[in-house]
């Protein structure tokens, strides 16, 4: 299934998701996009539905979802462009959409999130980032697996980022109930639980068909930054302005991940730049920790996420 070769491709840092979805035939099978409503997720399901695929865009708002839907008709001739509501940090919305999923399920692409938010917790009192980011996904990953098994060789994407390197998961602590709340740190643990979500489902669910891989989409400015503020934006902008992309070019790596043959059978690996990976450079904001990889580290969240879930 893998090997320990690291995957390349011919795209690049400045590829678009129309790039790396061009000749790729998607026709009569079905994805699901999370966030799908706007920034890299609006262009992700629109690559996909542009290779035929039935894109449901899972979303808070259905009214923004179902705008972009009728955008991604409009730019790709694709009528198939579904809308369902998904609230990640309500475990009872993520039960509904899976209650309400029929069928088999070719793509799932967990790219939805928020990040650097001001401390919050659900009812549960998980802390949001980590409960929205990973434990949303989870659940919606887990419920919909007899969905994936059913598509004979399905895969799931789980967008991270290099803020992965900011934070393992700190399973003494993970809910911020005795160390101080730090917004980014936060982030960085929920997206190194992305990683690790990948690593272990990719484990547990190959014979069934099902690879997961994890990846960092680069540097955009979205609504994903709607609780950073505009000072440190500018900051982050200034200290590396060549490295941002575009939503199009955001979107890439996601799609790569999705739908490009280059990487059938490949699971539990992270991506960047359309390439996988390699291990992080200390002093740069590239590669990935050797702890987001750890594979006892996967295995004892998986167990975690099950525990929490179960209450």
């Amino acid at each position: 299934m893998t090997t320990s070769t690291p995957i390349t491709t011919p795209f690049t840092h400045a590829s678009t998701a129309m790039d790396v979805i061009q000749g790729v035939d998607l026709g009569g099978r079905r994805a699901i996009v999370t966030g799908g409503s706007s920034g890299i997720g609006v262009e992700t399901a629109r690559a996909l539905a542009s290779a035929g695929a039935q894109v449901t865009l899972a979303v808070r708002n259905t009214d923004a979802g179902q705008r972009a839907a009728d955008d991604i008709t409009a730019s790709t001739g694709n009528d198939q462009i579904l809308v369902a509501p998904l609230d990640l940090a309500d475990q009872g919305s993520v039960a509904d959409f899976v209650a309400n999923w029929d069928g088999p399920l070719h793509m799932l692409v967990n790219n939805a999130g928020i990040m650097a938010s001001p401390e919050m917790r659900t009812p549960q009192g998980w802390e949001m980032q980590f409960a929205t980011n990973h434990l949303g996904h989870f659940a919606l990953a887990t419920g919909l697996r007899p969905a994936l098994s059913a598509a004979d060789g399905a895969r799931i994407v789980s967008v991270s980022s290099a803020a992965h390197l900011r934070s393992p998961v700190v399973f003494e602590d993970i809910q911020y109930e005795r160390r101080p709340y730090e917004p980014w740190e936060a982030y960085g643990q929920s997206k190194t639980a992305n990683v690790l979500f990948a690593v272990e489902a990719t484990r547990l669910w190959a014979d069934d068909g099902i690879v997961a891989n994890s990846l960092m989409p680069g540097a955009i400015q979205t609504n994903l930054q709607r609780y950073v503020s505009e000072e440190e934006l500018n900051r982050m902008r200034s200290g590396n302005a060549a490295a941002w992309k575009n939503v199009e070019q955001g979107a890439a790596t996601s799609v790569l991940v999705a739908a490009s043959p280059l990487i059938d059978g490949v699971g539990g690996r992270y991506f960047e730049d359309c390439q996988e990976a390699g291990p992080v450079v200390p002093g740069e904001r590239r590669g990935v920790a050797p702890y987001a990889l750890d594979p006892e580290a996967a295995e004892r969240l998986w167990q975690v996420s099950t525990a929490l879930l179960k209450g």
